[in-house]
Order: C-alpha cells, then structure tokens, then sequence
C-alpha cells in the first residue's frame, strides 16, 4: 500500500465516525468509484460490452483500446479505465469546494462566483489526462457552456442554462445538494433547481432536482431504495416523472441486473432524446421538451431498485447497461452510498490511488459545512416559528 493510499484509508476512517458522516463519504466515494468503473465503458452497447471483455464488468477494467488509448479514436487523448475518475467526479468535487467556501445553501450565483473561476484558475491534477491543468481543459462542451455564459458572456445566473443542450451535464454532479439537506427531499429539490438553472434548462435542469431530491431522502434513517425513489418520484415533473414511473415499473419485476438490461432500455427508449446509436444522436437530441427525460436518472433509479440498494449490484449494472454508464454509475453509486451500502474497499482505495485523489476528503469537509447550514437552518426556522406566533396572536402551532 503506498503512502498516499494508506493517508486516504486514515482519512475515511475519521470520516465514518457518525451515521452522518458515513453516509457522506459513502455516497460521494461510491459516485467516484461508480464513475470510474464506468468510464472505460461510456458509449457501447451491452452487447458491445459483453463482446470486448469476454463477459459482464465486474470491477475496474483498463481503457477500451487497450495500449492504443492516447490515439484511438473518438475517446483520445483520455485515458479513461484503469480506475480513473472522470467529468463527473472532477465537478462534483469542485461543488463541494463551492460549498466549501460559501458554507451556506447554494443558489446560480453561487455557481457563477465560485465554480466557474475554479474551473477557469485552479489547476489540478485530471486523472484522465494524467497531468495537472485546469479543470476547464477536461469538462465536456456542456460545462464549457458555464464558462462561455457566465464568465464571458454576462449572462444572469439564474437563466444561464437556457440554451444549452439538454443533458445530465447538472444531475451528474449535484449529489453534495441532496447531502446538504440530508433526510429533507423537497429543500434538496429547491436547492438543485436553483443552481441547476445556471447550467440547464427543460428536463436537464429537472433530473438534477430530482436526483438531489432522492439522494436527500436516501439519507434517511431507515430509508429504503424504494421509499428514496418514491420521495424523487413525488416531487419530478412532466416527462421526467413519467420516464422513472416506467423505467421503474420494468426494474421492479427484476433481481439481476442481467436479466434488465434490454428490458429497461426499451422502458425508456420512448423519453430518451438520442436515440438508438449513442454516438450518433437524432436530430431532436438533447432539445428542450416538457415530454422528455435524460436516459441516465431513470435508469440509475432502476438498477438501485433492480439491487434493492446494494452498492455493488446497483453499480455494476449500470456499469454493464453501456451508453452514458458513467453518469448512470456515478448517480446510482451515490444513492447507493448514502443508503449506507458499503463501497468495496478494493475498489474505491485502487480508484483513489490510480485517480491520485483523496476521495473521502471531499466528504469530511462537506459534512462539517452541512453541520452548520442545518444549525443555522434550525435558528432561523425558531425564528420564523416565532414570529409567526406573533403575528397569530401567540398561538402556537400543534
């Protein structure tokens, strides 16, 4: 084990000291390890899949062109496999430090004054790219989008993302929201909403609502993979409700992810905007609709019914599911995570040491942050109850 490996060992150790705590690091490392294992995937069928590596992924696998990774074509010059984090880890994480510094709830200013210069300024170390430099060099076109809007072109934070390819460029990251008001669904809906609107719009800006909102109520005490997704369930709109109802629908007569792969695919086929080939998406791809839904949200939400909340099954099958399996990983590894499934240690202290992150940092600082806005939640909620009494002639609500 090395030095840096046996640091983040120490690390999640202090960091599982309370329920809390423990929730907080296993969602965030179990989005990070969920990323990891499925970036070397992104893209391919299931078939596809299963012909490359001689059967189904059952843990970290090396890039898909093998040695030829820095020239093969389209995915160069990533190094995506070999437990590298990719996207999706590197914005989270950049969230957390915006909380990090606001130490407050979170709104599109927020992300307009703290993330994007972070994107812009700080260089840090991009696993897939196995150097230091900005975090700008390595987000896809649709976080680029939060540079080009708000940094140069002025726009009001609040209405940045209009005009944006509609994607899971906002849902992949937003977990820390859901955590932020752990136990309390409609606040991380609110939340995510708010800063969402600086980078989507249409039913992308809605996936990031709804899945703060069930990570949210994944923290629960005695919360359940079905009562989560039931709490995201009941606050999601228009196409994105309508897309989880199916996808769920099909999940719930499976117990392998195996056996729902193709099932869950034609369940929300229908809502899916790209269409069949994910590399060559349809000419309505991606465009705002009320009818609409990303593909990666239901699909999680489905593999973590399909595991009943287990953190390996639920990864793995989004893994093994292809098309944008990282963010799909990503996302069911963080609920997974914070309904207190366990992430294998062989996997997150391999993906820590190969990504060159310490993946349990991120947690303990976010939960310190979260601490405080829920103390200063709870005087403020005094306050108001007191006021309002008042105001009511000193009646007291039962």
């Amino acid at each position: 084990m090395s030095i840096e490996t046996a640091q983040t060992v120490k690390t999640a150790q202090t960091v599982t000291s309370t329920a809390l705590a423990g929730r907080f690091a296993r969602a965030l490392v179990g989005a990070a390890v969920g990323d990891a294992l499925g970036g070397p995937v992104e893209g391919y069928s299931p078939e596809q899949i299963l012909e490359r590596h001689g059967g189904r992924i059952t843990g970290i696998v090396g890039p898909w062109h093998g040695d030829a990774w820095r020239t093969a074509r389209p995915l160069a010059p990533y190094h995506k496999g070999d437990g590298h984090v990719t996207d999706d880890t590197l914005m989270t994480h950049a969230l957390v430090r915006v909380y990090a510094r606001v130490r407050d709830h979170l709104d599109a200013y927020a992300i307009a004054d703290h993330l994007v210069p972070d994107l812009m300024t700080n260089p840090r170390w991009i696993p897939e790219l196995e150097a230091e430099t900005l975090p700008l060099h390595r987000v896809f076109l649709a976080e680029k989008w939060l540079v080009a809007r708000l940094h140069h072109g002025h726009v009001d934070p609040r209405e940045a993302g209009v005009g944006n390819i509609v994607n899971c460029g906002a849902a992949m990251y937003v977990a820390p929201v859901g955590l932020v008001n752990a136990a309390n669904p409609a606040g991380a809906y609110a939340e995510a909403l708010e800063v969402a609107g600086a980078h989507q719009s249409s039913y992308g800006r809605e996936a990031a609502a709804v899945f703060a909102a069930t990570v949210a109520a994944a923290c629960t005490p005695g919360a359940t993979a079905q009562s989560a997704v039931a709490a995201g369930l009941a606050l999601a709109k228009d196409g994105t409700r309508a897309a989880i109802e199916r996808v769920c629908e099909v999940a719930r007569a499976h117990r392998d992810f195996e056996s729902a792969l193709a099932p869950m695919r034609r369940a929300v086929a229908p809502f899916d905007t790209v269409g069949p080939d994910y590399r060559s998406p349809s000419l309505g791809a991606r465009r705002p609709s009320r009818l609409h839904s990303i593909e990666e949200l239901p699909v999680a939400l489905g593999m973590l019914l399909v595991a009943d909340g287990d953190y390996r099954q639920a990864v793995l099958g989004s893994v093994n599911y292809g098309r944008d399996c990282d963010s799909i990983a990503t996302m069911a590894g963080a609920l997974a995570g914070a309904l207190g499934s366990p992430v294998p240690r062989e996997w997150s202290e391999a993906v820590a040491e190969a990504s060159r992150l310490d993946l349990w940092e991120p947690a303990a600082t976010l939960t310190e942050v979260a601490r405080e806005i829920h103390a200063r939640d709870v005087r403020q909620r005094q306050a108001h109850e007191t006021a309002f009494a008042l105001l009511d002639g000193g009646r007291c609500s039962a």
